[in-house]
């Protein structure tokens, strides 16, 4: 039975009202409570039962059949919503908001949170990295993108150009979980981030309008992030029901403040994870992240994403490092007081969102212990950052909750004696109870004189007498027992006294809970007005926590501190992939990476399987390590601060979108020359090879031509098109480098020493042959390979290494002027103004 073939007049009260709720939340799974469970009904309860695999039943509500129904334990809630939105849906969860008790007619009942894959909140969350929720507003001439983890309150923006490419290439970097758009953003974008993405997309035009989140951006004066940040926090607050009062001030991202790199950068680099298995084992990330604590792990993922073009901020980094080396007994101390801190950023947000438990503010208790010990040595290295110690907030936590609280808030034993006078007088009314019915029941024992007579208690007759069958008789009638219930093995009894006292017991048991949930409560509203120390505190910390551990595995991997030039010059001496050092059993044969200022591209050949993209992977990796104020893997570094990074490596074919390996080659090869400057870094693995030779040849000569004659940026191009090495005569930046290789009685070994010079064979047989290729097509294809070889010579072709095409086209005023204008940051008056005095240029 579907809710749209119902008549709706003859449903029972209590199914009518779920109706009217359920039709203000079509698109999301109802969880409507009733009692103990979380029940829904119609489509809902067919799709829940079919999605986790629940039994399907029915329930009368007032048509002449049951209308389906499946429900969950309330106690178990999260492990159900947890796997509905891991599969895309939206699920709103209906409160009983009065007790049943005090009902008159049916139970008042409203939805009191949307939970989505962007606003789950649950500890199911991986701490190790944020759980973003994205706002696309699209202003026609450019996106703005605001996106915020409501789990730790941080909110950012950025402006980003009018190309749909670059908008989901930085959505999909960002591992952004959903997103809001409005109605401007076109169809074509919208379809690749649900089918390629599977991000859930909701679109409205909705702006939050009231000013009690004003504080967020009241230090910006661009209206358009004002316009973003307040369509993402309509969606938070109106749609989703949340209260973000622990939403941090915006920060604004802007296109210069960190190296840039686009998602085929940090896939191809194995930044956060690896490209075969997609998991962070064996990235970057897993081999740095020594830290302490979950708030460090996020903000080093955050860090290796973001590297810094400051060099003022990268060289302070590098000295905190530097002393934690040196104080390697502080450093230790520092260990293993972070390893006590919990997730004051994720608690600081339960508490704001109201899900905080008493077990919760026991974390943060215990965190807030250690903060003197650890500003003490935050003091003694002279970090750049304090942090308070909230000793008010420690006091009020450590005199208020139980050690060992249940997980419920409404089970009692929440808050300590002597906190509440109150409290504490109907706790001890409580246990005088408790002692009446222990010596009660010594008592009737010598009354009536049956030995087996026990007390007892259950929740349907409260406190009973019970006698077993055997000894039935010796009750009397002057006993004043009165018979409550049969057993087949005993009877149960009440007498006056012994009602007496239950109602006491009972009565001071539920105001015991009242009074200790009330409690807890205004407990929980005091730390509310520590979030935003809080949340400063989790910054200093979780800086902290990736600097101790930069200057781990700096110990432990034999790291060196890089110098940060001036003068466009890489020097690494003996250089090392990090990843790669760690994981390979043999030794890891280290290179040399030097390129002087009059040097910006290195020409690498060399067979397969020698190491040219490690090679190439990381001078990568090691620019980005010392941008983000990490020691390197070298004897010696000397490096530039480089503004974007463009990588090429691998051969991939995009199946979604239908395009070739030679198509995604050159759509990446064109962004890096599209937006590539001096101070960027270009890492070309075999560019060209998804074509046919010639082609592949030809244009990898031509695109080295105009790096070198346009661009003037540090490139690594590593080919097997050995005619390419001619370059270097006309060409007077460029260099040949070469991987070696030793063959013996047609046998190689691969030396992984890169050396200067070129080579002119590729050993592609050799290759085949260790491949373990079947002898006969080895020898065929070596005589082939003759074959071939001897025709070439017969052409006596000649290679013309430059071609006489001009890379320089003139420029006319007016394009000179465009090139310099930064659009996103014009008024429209100033571009009225620009556009007026163009049109004035061309016309004379």
């Amino acid at each position: 039975m579907k809710l749209s073939e119902v008549d709706r007049n003859k449903l029972a009260p209590m199914m009518k009202h779920y109706v009217e709720l359920k039709d203000k939340y079509q698109d999301v799974i109802l969880f409507y409570r009733l009692g103990d469970f979380y029940e829904m009904f119609f489509d809902d309860a067919i799709l829940v039962s079919h999605e986790l695999e629940l039994t399907l039943t029915g329930r009368q509500a007032g048509l002449e059949e049951r209308v389906p129904m499946c429900g969950v334990p309330h106690k178990a809630v999260d492990i159900y919503v947890d796997k509905l939105i891991k599969k895309g849906y939206k699920v709103a969860i209906c409160e009983q908001m009065e007790d049943p008790k005090d009902a008159k007619g049916i139970v008042e009942r409203s939805v009191t949170e949307v939970i989505s894959s962007g606003t789950i909140i649950s500890d199911t969350l991986n701490e190790k990295e944020n759980n973003y929720i994205g706002s696309i507003y699209n202003f026609e001439y450019c996106y703005v993108l605001s996106y915020s983890d409501i789990t730790t309150g941080e909110i950012y923006s950025k402006i980003l150009d009018n190309d749909y490419n670059k908008l989901i290439s930085e959505v999909v970097s960002l591992g952004i979980k959903e997103l809001i758009i409005n109605s401007k953003i076109d169809n074509t974008i919208t379809n690749i981030f649900k089918t390629q993405y599977k991000i859930p997309i909701t679109i409205t035009d909705n702006i939050y309008e009231e000013n009690d989140y004003e504080y967020v951006v009241d230090n910006i004066n661009d209206e358009r992030y004002k316009i973003s940040v307040n369509h993402l926090l309509y969606y938070l607050i109106i749609n989703q029901k949340r209260n973000m009062t622990h939403l941090q001030k915006l920060k604004v991202i802007k296109n210069d403040d960190y190296l840039k790199m686009d998602i085929h950068t940090k896939r191809n680099l194995e930044l956060t994870e690896s490209l075969r298995l997609k998991e962070r084992t064996y990235s970057l990330l897993w081999l740095l992240d020594n830290t302490k604590t979950a708030m460090g792990s996020r903000k080093l993922k955050t860090w290796i994403e973001n590297p810094l073009v400051d060099k003022t901020i990268i060289n302070n980094r590098y000295d905190i490092v530097s002393k934690l080396l040196e104080e390697f007994l502080l450093c230790e101390d520092l260990r293993k007081a972070l390893y006590e801190v919990y997730d004051l950023e994720r608690l600081s947000g339960r508490v704001a969102l109201g899900n905080a438990n008493a077990r919760d503010l026991l974390q943060l208790k215990n965190s807030l212990k250690h903060l003197p010990e650890i500003k003490y040595i935050l003091n003694s290295i002279n970090f750049y950052y304090d942090i308070e110690v909230l000793e008010d907030l420690y006091n009020l936590l450590e005199n208020s909750i139980y050690e060992n609280p249940p997980i419920g808030l409404k089970e009692g034993y929440l808050i300590k004696e002597g906190y509440s006078e109150e409290l504490d007088e109907l706790k001890e009314l409580r246990s005088g109870g408790k002692n009446f019915i222990s010596n009660f029941e010594i008592e009737e024992r010598e009354r009536t004189g049956i030995k087996n007579l026990k007390v007892g208690f259950n929740k349907v007759f409260g406190y009973y007498i019970e006698v077993s069958k055997g000894s039935v008789n010796q009750i009397t009638e002057d006993m004043g027992y009165i018979r409550k219930q049969t057993l087949a093995n005993c009877e149960r009894y009440i007498n006056p006294l012994l009602k007496e006292k239950e109602d006491l017991i009972l009565t001071s048991e539920e105001k015991i809970i009242n009074l200790e949930y009330s409690l807890f409560i205004s407990i929980r509203d005091k730390v509310k007005e520590y979030i935003p120390k809080l949340q400063e505190i989790s910054k200093v910390i979780s800086e902290i926590d990736v600097l101790q551990s930069f200057a781990l595995v700096a110990e432990k991997y034999n790291y060196v501190r890089p110098t940060i030039n001036d003068n466009d010059e890489i020097r690494l001496i003996d250089s090392r992939h990090p990843v790669v050092e760690k994981v390979i059993k043999d030794e890891y044969v280290s290179n040399d990476i030097i390129m002087d200022k009059n040097t910006s591209i290195l020409l690498i050949t060399g067979p397969n399987m020698a190491g040219k993209s490690t090679y190439m992977r990381q001078l990568g990796i090691t620019v980005i390590m010392a941008q983000i104020g990490c020691f390197i893997p070298a004897k010696e570094g000397n490096l530039p601060v480089f503004d974007k990074i463009f990588t090429r490596i691998g051969a991939s074919d995009d199946l979604v979108s239908g395009e070739s390996t030679f198509m995604v080659e050159m759509k990446e090869a064109s962004n890096a020359i599209a937006n590539a400057s001096k101070n960027s870094l270009i890492l070309f693995d075999e560019l060209g090879r998804g074509t046919a030779t010639f082609d592949g040849m030809s244009l990898a000569e031509a695109i080295l031509e105009y790096i070198h004659n346009n661009i003037g940026c540090k490139t690594l191009f590593s080919t097997h098109y050995h005619e390419l090495t001619d370059l270097d005569r006309t060409l007077k930046h460029l260099k040949n480098k070469h991987v070696a290789a030793s063959e013996e009685d047609g046998k190689i070994t691969f030396l992984h020493k890169v050396k200067d010079g070129s080579v002119d064979k590729s050993y592609g047989i050799n290759v085949a042959t260790l491949a373990g290729l079947p002898k006969e097509v080895i020898t065929r294809a070596e005589d082939i390979l003759k074959v071939y070889e001897n025709k070439e010579k017969k052409r006596d072709v000649i290679v013309q290494t430059t071609l006489p095409l001009d890379f320089e086209p003139k420029e006319s005023v007016v394009e000179k002027e465009l090139k310099n204008i930064n659009v996103l940051e014009l008024t429209p008056m100033d571009a009225i103004n620009i556009l007026y005095k163009l049109k004035d240029k061309v016309g004379k």
